[in-house]
């Protein structure tokens, strides 16, 4: 039902983001993944801001990742998200991340829950945000 809500975005790996053996720190991989999801949304004309704007806040509220190999300094990695479901107040991604070699060196999934910025409360996705995804 999500084929067409994928994207691959790339990012080189820092030197402030490696530790003292040279791999990428692991605390580093949820930003890749949030860069990631937020570029999907935004090809898809769902922006944090306006989401915000409107009294919608989009918290994580699961994340797991499985890591395969490390990635290093300079390292440019693929991250390739995709929406993976909606129910109710949930939204689910899926994720792979790849090394310059195509090899997988991670797999993530991460649930959001919509919640409305004055109650904080989980509110059914917005209709708008149905719409794009129909």
């Amino acid at each position: 039902m999500f084929d067409k809500f994928q994207n691959s975005h790339f990012v080189r790996v820092r030197y402030s983001e490696t530790d003292k053996m040279g791999y990428c720190y692991y605390g580093n991989y949820a930003a890749y993944l949030e860069l990631g999801r937020v570029e999907l949304l935004r090809e898809h004309k769902i922006v944090y801001k306006e989401l915000e704007e409107l009294g919608i806040l989009l918290p994580v509220s699961e994340l797991s990742i499985k890591y395969l190999f490390p990635a290093k300094y300079d390292d440019l990695l693929k991250i390739q998200t995709k929406i993976s479901d909606l129910q109710g107040a949930r939204i689910y991604f899926s994720y792979e991340i790849y090394n310059e070699n195509e090899i997988l060196i991670l797999s993530a999934t991460t649930t959001l829950v919509f919640v409305d910025a004055k109650t904080m409360r989980p509110i059914a996705a917005p209709d708008f945000i149905l719409d794009i995804l129909k």
